[in-house]
């Protein structure tokens, strides 16, 4: 870290249209110019909505299958309500500091200032990148599944492979990268937002009206795995669970935001969850309702049988269409914590934001982290099981456990409070449901190498 002053983004929350307050010199260009402080509350709802209720919702119902149906609702809204409250938590924390006048941009800040600057450097930083970067691999993998679901309805016999579908969908995020600011995107995140209402609506539908057709498959509500299987199976299930809550970017969400922040936040969170409440329930239980334990991956490949679709063609192509253009957006989320790096990196916060100084170190360094990750998802079209374990390292950690630390060192609460003690158990639960987490995810990478080929086409 260059300096306190500047990675913490110390700064007024009176005025300015910066992070408060601050004059251009105090923050580093990063923040300048992608974590620009000029949206509403609503704007933030947009922004989390887009972060949380993502294409990864439609493995819900697969997740049910390792747990049941009393197991996986108390799951899924043990996480829901733990998920909420945690968020909250740090958007408190947030405000904190933004009131004494430090306003905290980024994870990295945060950590730096109240656990210590190593935490900031080589923990939260690193694992926070890391994480969203992967989320960036594993959407571009999903815009490329579902350009293909596209290709196999219109032709079901069409020879095009996988990578190639992967290639095509890189090339539209090598425009997408270029949007300035992760302020620039709320138009883009409102349009993602009905956009995931309209896929989860039709897979829930198309879940329904397959259950209830001549066709739909025998359901059988067991659960298939015994044994060790069967331990590591829920643990599996708890860790895609808490990857779909999952966002890791709650501070540079809030940093959107104009000053004084004070409970714009909450509302956000409100619409945000709201959202979250009607699409996952709506899916993980008119897909499990449908399939059973026959659920798949993702519940949209039940739609379709040896190759031939359950669905209206129409109808299939719509749900695949409107998942595709949304796991876009949600893609462009994730890519703004890599921006800011390469912001902070290569451009000069001296110098004006489109001159030519900046945009171009600024295209280039976008367009090769696009590339990057288009290569590796055509590389590694089983990172699936690479991110859930990405998900129990690092989903967990930054969503489950150093919120509940972050409020308890910086409020300091009675340590006879409950909320002293809820924080702390919440945070050791957490803590081996990440430990046992990663083991389930590294066990189901070594079962599933002997499918693993560079460049399958899966």
């Amino acid at each position: 870290m260059a300096s306190v002053g500047v990675d913490s983004a110390r700064i007024s929350s009176e005025d300015g249209e910066n992070g408060g307050g601050a004059s251009s010199k105090d923050l580093d260009a990063g923040a300048l110019f992608v974590l620009k402080s000029r949206g509403s509350w609503l704007h933030c709802g947009y922004h989390l909505t887009t972060a949380i209720v993502a294409p990864a919702l439609l493995s819900l119902p697969f997740a049910f299958t390792l747990l049941g149906w009393s197991g996986g609702v108390l799951c899924l809204t043990a996480a829901g309500l733990v998920t909420f409250y945690s968020y909250n938590l740090l958007s408190m924390v947030l405000e904190h500091y933004a009131q004494l006048g430090k306003r905290h941009l980024r994870f990295r800040d945060m950590a730096h200032d109240i656990l210590g600057p190593g935490w900031g450097r080589y923990f939260v930083g690193p694992l926070q990148l890391g994480i969203c970067y992967g989320a960036v691999i594993a959407c571009t993998l999903l815009g490329g599944q579902s350009l293909k679901f596209i290709y196999l309805v219109s032709r079901p016999n069409g020879s095009m492979e996988l990578y190639q579908f992967i290639i095509m969908f890189g090339g539209l995020n090598l425009i997408m990268a270029q949007v300035p600011s992760f302020h620039s995107l709320r138009h883009i995140n409102l349009v993602s937002l009905v956009l995931c209402l309209a896929y989860c609506a039709c897979t829930t539908a198309g879940s329904i009206s397959i259950g209830y057709s001549n066709n739909a498959p025998t359901r059988d509500y067991a659960i298939t795995k015994v044994g060790l299987n069967r331990v590591f199976g829920v643990f599996n299930a708890i860790s895609i669970i808490a990857t779909t809550y999952g966002n890791g970017i709650i501070p540079e969400i809030q940093a959107t935001i104009a000053p004084p922040v004070t409970g714009k936040m909450f509302k956000g969170l409100l619409v945000c969850y709201s959202v979250v409440i009607s699409t996952f329930f709506s899916v993980a239980i008119s897909g499990y309702w449908a399939f059973g334990n026959q659920a798949q991956g993702s519940v949209l490949s039940n739609f379709m049988v040896n190759g031939m679709p359950l669905l209206p063609k129409w109808f299939l192509l719509m749900t695949f269409v409107f998942t595709l253009v949304q796991v876009s957006a949600v893609l462009l989320v994730y890519l703004q914590p890599t921006n800011v790096v390469i912001e902070r990196k290569f451009a000069d916060p001296k110098m004006g934001e489109f001159s030519i100084r900046n945009v171009i170190p600024r295209f280039v360094f976008r367009s090769l982290s696009v590339i990057i990750a288009t290569t590796l998802a055509a590389m590694l079209p089983f990172f699936g099981d690479i991110m859930a374990l990405f998900g129990a390292f690092g989903c967990i950690p930054l969503d489950f456990i150093l919120p509940m630390v972050f409020y308890n060192v910086t409020f300091k609460p009675s340590k006879r409070s409950l909320i002293f003690w809820g924080n702390t158990v919440i945070a050791i639960i957490s803590i081996v449901l990440s430990l046992v987490g990663a083991v389930a995810s590294v066990r189901q990478i070594v079962l599933d190498a002997k499918t693993y080929r560079l460049f399958a086409n899966m």
